[in-house]
């Protein structure tokens, strides 16, 4: 699923936007249709060869890919994904069952930076803020040892200087 990070500035908007980071999200599902993780990061556009490199660093082989019908998202047959798509027309994607999940958590991550967060730079942060939401989410089942787990992570990474936590985020381009 695709999506924007930002907001409407006056007499500037839709598609393209420059206050606007584009993102794809994906939500793997069990067998009872329940989320395993999410993976969500920005990217450089919705061109095909931006969802290609985007699912090449972040899809398995072999996945089973739905889509909202994007044309940009053929690119993950290239990767060895199956792809269906699901034509969305003049229907919300939200008001669909195939893309509850993908929803929720992209409806959740908007109302997080309209509440905590709207400040936020998003062309800056994007992708360091959506690792964040990322490895909550993902951690969730487990809440009693997130902070253990992120402490682990952290020391497992190594030191980073500021200039590395303070670049621009990177884009898969």
């Amino acid at each position: 699923m695709t999506g924007y990070l930002g907001s409407e500035r006056a007499g500037v908007g839709g598609r393209g936007s420059p206050n606007k980071v584009p993102l794809v999200a994906a939500v793997p599902l069990t067998a009872d249709v329940h989320p395993l993780n999410v993976k969500i990061s920005p990217v450089a556009g919705f061109s095909t060869e931006a969802v290609k490199k985007w699912a090449l660093a972040r899809l398995v082989p072999g996945a089973n890919v739905l889509s909202d019908g994007l044309v940009c998202f053929s690119a993950v047959i290239d990767v060895q994904c199956a792809h269906s798509y699901i034509v969305v027309g003049k229907r919300k994607p939200r008001e669909m069952p195939q893309f509850r999940w993908v929803n929720t958590v992209l409806a959740n991550l908007k109302t997080l930076i309209k509440g905590a967060h709207k400040s936020f730079k998003f062309g800056k942060y994007a992708g360091l803020y959506l690792v964040a939401r990322r490895y909550r989410f993902n951690h969730r089942f487990d809440l009693a040892n997130l902070v253990t787990d992120a402490i682990v992570d952290a020391v497992r990474s190594g030191p980073r200087p500021e200039r590395v936590i303070r670049r621009r985020a990177e884009i898969h381009a």
